[in-house]
């Protein structure tokens, strides 16, 4: 595996949208700095849903993005979906709460999937498009940092499965906001989940 892609955002209006946005990401020449909050010089606008130590970076594989590119009949440039970074070899349906990448000094820890949204709809320009990427099963990857460090296109990337239960992306998509079965709940309270998931899961109030 390897980094295809480094993107990053600044804030832009979305036709049909008021609030600014940082979804529109765009491939970056060069070293960036990566710290527990994300990318630095990376627009994130709305901090209630975005960004945050546990969705500090977002991840797609290559080989979702190549899926996506044959089934919306078009190339997808680095950033289409809003990403971070772009991994090579990487299918998001594989990947798994606990999972982590490495890369130099870098160290990533997969905690949740993306749930889709409206903003994302609008950069897609299908206002369907939200139902359409919760049925193809191929969430992007939301990471936190463990080890900052600076990362580069081409640089090489090493994958460590998680030990312990597999919590797959396409899992934490399709049981969002459901109740889990008591097998289910605790081997998503066992894996390093997503803050927020956690309190949902437990109960509590976000």
């Amino acid at each position: 595996m390897k980094i295809l892609a480094v993107c990053r955002g600044v804030p832009e209006t979305l036709p049909g949208k008021k609030a600014k946005t940082g979804i529109n990401k765009r491939a970056v020449n060069g070293a960036v700095m990566i710290d527990e909050l994300g990318l630095l010089g990376d627009a994130i606008c709305n901090r209630k849903h975005h960004g945050g130590p546990d969705q500090a970076v977002y991840v797609e594989g290559s080989l979702t993005l190549d899926w996506w590119a044959s089934e919306l009949g078009r190339q997808l440039e680095p950033g289409a979906f809003g990403e971070n970074l772009i991994i090579d070899g990487l299918d998001n349906s594989q990947a798994a709460v606990g999972d982590q990448f490495i890369a130099g000094d870098l160290v990533l820890e997969v905690t949740s999937a993306r749930i889709p949204c409206a903003t994302f709809a609008a950069k897609m320009g299908d206002p369907q498009f939200v139902k359409r990427y919760v049925r193809a099963g191929r969430p992007g990857i939301y990471c936190r940092v463990l080890a900052g460090g600076t990362v580069s296109g081409d640089m090489p990337v090493t994958y460590r499965p998680y030990a312990g239960e597999r919590v797959t992306m396409p899992e934490v998509m399709a049981t969002f906001g459901r109740r889990l079965s008591p097998r289910d709940r605790a081997r998503y309270l066992a894996a390093p989940i997503h803050h927020k998931l956690r309190a949902l899961i437990e109960g509590d109030a976000l």
